[in-house]
Order: C-alpha cells, then sequence, then structure tokens
C-alpha cells in the first residue's frame, strides 16, 4: 500500500475500487474523498479502542432495527465510501433522492439473499441508521427504515 492509501482505522484499502478517486485517510486527516469519515472521526476524538466500541453499539442498534423489520442481523459493520453505498430511492411524490453525501465515509453491511435475488443494506453513522433493499445487481432500491440517532 503506498503512504498516501494509509488508512486511520486500520482498514485495508489495496483492493478499494474507489481508491483513484482517493487522496488517502492519514493525509487528508480522514477525509479521503472530501467528506468526513465516521471511523477517523470517532478516532480522532476517542482512540481506537472507543471506536471498537463505538461500532459493536452501533452493530447493536442496526440489529434491532433489522429485527423489528424482520429482517436477519448483520454480523459487522464496515467502512464504506458513500459513492458506493448512495442509492437512488423512490420518494412517495414520484421522485427519486439520493439520501447520502458521495465524500463521506459510512458504516455499512449488506446481507444477500441470491437465490431470492435480493440484498439488503444497512448504512449508518453517529447520527442514523438507513436500511434498504435492492436486486443483487443494485438495482431498484427502496427504502425500509431511516431513524435518526
Amino acid at each position: 500500500m503506498t503512504k498516501n492509501m494509509e488508512s486511520i482505522c486500520g482498514a485495508d484499502c489495496a483492493g478499494c475500487t474507489f481508491k483513484e478517486g482517493c487522496r488517502g485517510c492519514k493525509a487528508t486527516c480522514g477525509r479521503p474523498f472530501g467528506g468526513a469519515c465516521v471511523a477517523a472521526e470517532y478516532i480522532k476524538l476517542g482512540g481506537m479502542e472507543k471506536y471498537r466500541e463505538f461500532k459493536q453499539i452501533l452493530l447493536e442498534e442496526v440489529n434491532a432495527l433489522l429485527r423489528s423489520n424482520d429482517l436477519p442481523a448483520a454480523d459487522a459493520l464496515c467502512e464504506l465510501p458513500g459513492a458506493f453505498v448512495n442509492l437512488s430511492y423512490p420518494l412517495p411524490n414520484g421522485r427519486t433522492e439520493k439520501l447520502l453525501d458521495d465524500k463521506r465515509i459510512y458504516l455499512g453491511a449488506q446481507i444477500e439473499f441470491a437465490d431470492r435475488g435480493i440484498c439488503y443494506g444497512v448504512v449508518a453513522d453517529t447520527t442514523f441508521i438507513l436500511i434498504c433493499s435492492y436486486s443483487v445487481d443494485g438495482a431498484a432500491p427502496e427504502l425500509i427504515a431511516y431513524r435518526r440517532r
């Protein structure tokens, strides 16, 4: 990994498909795409141990919300670029809207049911939890739950 690609949180950035647009986490003080990274912000404030505690608490909150929507639990949350998880959701007024920021880095998980052709996605940070469904090819996203923390 090149020096500018070093992460603050310990994530292995070598296989990231967004590394061409990434300016490096350590090199940008946790803003590799221009927006804040939930991991870097938390680590700067409380250190790695507090970040791990935050991730565990957030995973418990995510799984409670998943269960309340009759969905299976997520095993873990990982750092994900906003551009990777920022889907356009259909709204009741007929418009579609992206709810996230492509430049930020969030925590998330995917629960895939390939035999059904559907995935459930979770995206979260310190302020919200979003749960959605989409086809295995990423099409037809639907918002299932959005909760402020």
